[in-house]
C-alpha cells in the first residue's frame, strides 16, 4: 500500500487569476487655439498712389489731346504741317545761350515713308523756324548721316538752311558722320563750315535716274500692252517698250533733265562754298581750280574732300561742337534738340496702317525705298 500523500493541486490551493485589464489610453491634450491677432489697421498710402498715377494719366491724355488737335489746326490753316516740338537738353552746360542740333538721317524725302506722319523736309523747316526765333539760340549744328535722297527734298532743305541763315544772321556747321553722299552733301554745301571724318564717305556728286525694262519678259509670257496715249513722249520711260521703240529724241530730253538738275547741284557747292570761304575770311578750305572734274559722281573720303576744299575741318562730332561756339561767338552753350512729343492720333495713324504694311523680308539691310521715274540725289550702289 503506498502511503505517498499526492502532492496538492494548484487549483484548489491558489485563488484564480484575475483576467487582464485593458490598457488605458491617455487623453489627447487640449490645444487651445492662439488668441486672435490684432487686425492691423490699412493704411491708405495705395489710394495716394492710385491717385498720382490718375493723375499722371489724365495729364498725358490732355497734353497728347492738345497737340493732336493744335497740329490738325496748323496743317489746316498751311502753318507748319503739325510739327510741335519739345526742347530736350542733351547737353547741359549751364550755360544760357544754345546751340540746336538738328539731324538729318537716313534717305532725304518730302513724304511719309514709314506710315508715322513724319517729314522731314517740313519736320527741319519747322525746327529752323523755331531756332529763329528763339533769342538763346547762337547757332544750328546739322549732324548729317545720309546717302542722299529726293532731288526736291534735298533742294528744299539747302534753300532753307540758306535762307536760314540769311535771315536769321545764324551760322549752321554741318557735322558728317559715317556717311554724306549725294544729297547729304547737297544739304551740307549751303553751310557756313563743315566738319567731316577722315573716314567719312561724301561726294558722289551727281544725278541719277533709272527705271525697269520688262518687256522682253511680256513678250515671253505673251503679254501684249495695248497703250492709248495723246502725244508720242506721253508713254516717256515706260518700261514695257521695246529698246528699239525708244526714240533718240526721248534719250535726250531724258538726259537734258539729268544734266540741267546736275548744272543745279554743282551750282549749289560753287555758291556754297564760296560764300562760306568769304565768311570764315581764309580760315576754312577753298574748293580747288579743277574741283568741278571731282564732281564726276565718285566718291571720296573725308581726307579726300578736305584735300579739294569740300570739308573746311577734319574731327568728329565733338570738333564741330567746339568750331560752332567759336563762330557763334559764345564759350559755352547748352546743347539741345526739338523732339517731337508723343501725341494719340499718331498710334490711331499707325494702326490704321498695320494691315497694310505686308510682308517685310530682311536681307541684312534696309534698301532705300526709292520710286521709278523719280530724279535722286543718291550713289548708283544703292539702287541695285
Amino acid at each position: 500500500m503506498d502511503n505517498t500523500i499526492p502532492p496538492a493541486s494548484n487549483e484548489s490551493s491558489s485563488p484564480p487569476t484575475p483576467p487582464p485589464l485593458p490598457p488605458v489610453f491617455a487623453a489627447p491634450p487640449v490645444i487651445a487655439p492662439p488668441p486672435p491677432a490684432k487686425e492691423k489697421r490699412k493704411g491708405r498710402g495705395w489710394m495716394a498712389v492710385a491717385l498720382i498715377a490718375l493723375v499722371l494719366l489724365a495729364a498725358t491724355w490732355t497734353h497728347s489731346v492738345v497737340h493732336f488737335f493744335a497740329g490738325m489746326a496748323d496743317a489746316e490753316h498751311g502753318g507748319r504741317g503739325g510739327a510741335h516740338f519739345e526742347e530736350v537738353v542733351v547737353e547741359d552746360n549751364d550755360a544760357k545761350d544754345k546751340i540746336v542740333v538738328v539731324d538729318v538721317t537716313g534717305i532725304i524725302a518730302g513724304h511719309d515713308f514709314d506710315g508715322s506722319g513724319q517729314n522731314m523736309v517740313k519736320s527741319i523747316k519747322a525746327q529752323l523756324d523755331r531756332a529763329a526765333e528763339d533769342h538763346a539760340v547762337k547757332a544750328v549744328l546739322l549732324r548729317v548721316d545720309s546717302p542722299g535722297g529726293e532731288v526736291l527734298a534735298s533742294d528744299e532743305i539747302y534753300r532753307a538752311i540758306r535762307d536760314f541763315q540769311a535771315h536769321s544772321l545764324k551760322p549752321v556747321i554741318a557735322s558728317m558722320g559715317s556717311l554724306a553722299a549725294s544729297g547729304g552733301y547737297y544739304v551740307s554745301a549751303p553751310c557756313r563750315w563743315i566738319v567731316a571724318n577722315e573716314l567719312t564717305i561724301t561726294g558722289s556728286i551727281g544725278v541719277i535716274m533709272e527705271g525697269y525694262n520688262y518687256r522682253g519678259l511680256l513678250d515671253k509670257v505673251g503679254v501684249q500692252p495695248m497703250v492709248f496715249k495723246s502725244g508720242k513722249f506721253k508713254d516717256m520711260l515706260s518700261g514695257d517698250k521695246r529698246m528699239e521703240e525708244i526714240s533718240p529724241e526721248e534719250k535726250k530730253m531724258v538726259q537734258d533733265l539729268i544734266d540741267e538738275t546736275f548744272g543745279k547741284f554743282k551750282a549749289v557747292v560753287r555758291e556754297g562754298r564760296t560764300a562760306a570761304e568769304k565768311q570764315n575770311h581764309g580760315k576754312g578750305r577753298t574748293l580747288i581750280p579743277d574741283w568741278a572734274d571731282y564732281a564726276d559722281g565718285r566718291i571720296f573720303s573725308g581726307q579726300q574732300a578736305y584735300d579739294n576744299g569740300f570739308v573746311d575741318e577734319l574731327g568728329n562730332f565733338d570738333t564741330a561742337v567746339k568750331r560752332t561756339l567759336q563762330l557763334a561767338g559764345v564759350k559755352k552753350a547748352n546743347l539741345i534738340e526739338y523732339h517731337q512729343p508723343f501725341v494719340f492720333g499718331n498710334l490711331f495713324r499707325l494702326l490704321g496702317k498695320a494691315d497694310s504694311q505686308g510682308l517685310k523680308v530682311d536681307l541684312g539691310f534696309e534698301r532705300p525705298k526709292i520710286q521709278s521715274g523719280r530724279l535722286y540725289f543718291l550713289p548708283a550702289a544703292l539702287w541695285r
